[in-house]
């Protein structure tokens, strides 16, 4: 993974992180954090210990992070989400992942991570279905 260069801020406070994880930008209560395009075991630990020094110390709040640049998912890349998030709680933030494209949503559902991992990104407009549900009719049922 290819270290970022500094990030740019969002909100009034102007910080810069070197990090192998990618930019990083902070605002009052929310962290955004990226994934690079691909994920070794090793970088799990410097990607957990990144974070972990960036919310250390602070209010809680909310971890979004990033995996749009994710180019081909794996299943140490869902490791190290749930990591991420591990690492996330133990500070007192929770974590909300965006930017999944559709073979890590589906590798994370096969693993059974869904609600873990990709909840809060994925929530459906109002009065549609969540990505991945179908409602079952059954003709025995009755309308009511």
């Amino acid at each position: 993974m290819e270290p970022a260069d500094g990030a740019e801020v969002v909100g009034a406070e102007a910080m810069s992180f070197h990090t192998a994880g990618g930019p990083i930008h902070m605002a009052a209560s929310t962290t955004s954090f990226a994934i690079g395009a691909t994920v070794t075991r090793a970088d799990i630990s410097v990607l957990c210990a990144d974070l972990a020094e960036l919310v250390r110390g602070r209010g809680g709040g909310v971890v979004v992070c990033d995996v749009v640049d994710v180019a081909h998912p794996d299943v140490v890349t869902v490791e190290a989400l749930a990591r991420l998030r591990l690492t996330a709680r133990r500070h007192g933030w929770s974590l909300m992942v965006t930017g999944a494209g559709p073979n890590l949503v589906e590798l994370v559902r096969l693993l059974g991570l869904t609600d873990a991992l990709l909840q809060a990104g994925r929530q459906s407009e109002q009065r549609e279905e969540a990505d991945g549900v179908e409602e079952v009719v059954d003709r025995r049922d009755s309308p009511r």
